[in-house]
């Protein structure tokens, strides 16, 4: 016996610019999901995130042009020399 349920949706119509419905519908194949799922899910990921206080504050240093510095990938031991470790 197979028991299905469907879960409360509610219609929501919404007026999209068609080339951000059109990338919208290719993602959506391209992750092999319903427009709807994806749509949703990115909906539900946007509501979601709450950056944390470090997270917040080097935002805003990045919108006041501030830079936290460059980071040295010539080897593991400059990496973390500059990256203060």
């Amino acid at each position: 016996m197979t028991i299905t349920t469907k879960k409360a949706r509610t219609r929501a119509y919404l007026r999209l610019k068609p080339q951000l419905m059109e990338r919208l519908r290719a993602e959506a194949d391209n992750r092999h999901t319903s427009f709807n799922s994806y749509v949703e899910g990115l909906l539900t990921d946007a509501l979601m995130y709450e950056p944390n206080e470090e997270t917040i504050e080097a935002i805003e240093e990045s919108r006041r042009g501030e830079y936290a510095g460059t980071v040295n990938l010539s080897s593991m031991e400059d990496f973390r020399q500059s990256m203060g470790i």
